[in-house]
């Protein structure tokens, strides 16, 4: 009879640590980690080619070089600074990734003012090309982050939320993760001059 019991009590704590949500939580970090991976990506696509189409495109556009400069100087900067994995947690750190993320967006789109301002430029192939890439490079960009924020928000929901966030405060001690969020300014439509 007590060998009975004890089996049963056996059976209950198995079927409790199973639905303690210990591995959901480490499956759900992973699925951070491999989302900011997915973001970092879309980055280094983004430093990889922009410099090479812009020299293509900087013969045509030689009385513009100060925005040219700005896009190679502000994708040197972003070149430069590296966000690791255990850096997501880090407001800070991840406000100034934030920052060179969009002094690069800035010139780029300074580099876009130059297209409307010389229509000629337009006419050549290589100019229509850059376009076209910095274009698809900010979309993919944009549907990086939009995952990696919803990987941040199950993953926050699960460690925050009941019998997981017991597991989480006994055993794995894991932290919220930061999500993108808009840069100061960003709900203002930008102006465009001629």
């Amino acid at each position: 009879m007590k060998r009975i019991v004890w089996l049963l009590l056996a059976a209950i704590a198995l079927s409790g640590l199973t639905g303690c949500g210990y591995n959901v939580m480490q499956a759900k970090e992973e699925a951070v980690f491999a989302a900011w991976g997915d973001v970092e990506a879309a980055y280094q696509r983004r430093a990889d080619l922009i410099p090479n189409l812009v020299e293509v495109v900087k013969g045509y556009a030689k009385h513009e070089a100060d925005t040219l400069k700005a896009v190679t100087e502000a994708r040197s900067k972003v070149g430069s600074m590296q966000v690791s994995k255990d850096m997501l947690g880090n407001p800070e750190t991840f406000a100034k990734f934030q920052q060179a993320q969009g002094e690069l967006s800035g010139a780029l789109s300074r580099l876009m003012v130059v297209v409307e301002r010389y229509p000629d430029l337009k006419a050549n192939q290589n100019f229509m090309d850059l376009q076209n890439q910095l274009e698809g490079t900010e979309n993919r960009i944009n549907v990086a982050r939009t995952r990696y924020n919803r990987s941040v928000q199950d993953f926050n929901t699960g460690i925050r939320t009941f019998p997981n966030s017991l597991t989480n405060s006994l055993l794995l001690h894991l932290t919220r993760k930061e999500p993108f969020k808009a840069e100061e300014g960003a709900k203002s439509a930008p102006k465009v001059k001629f």
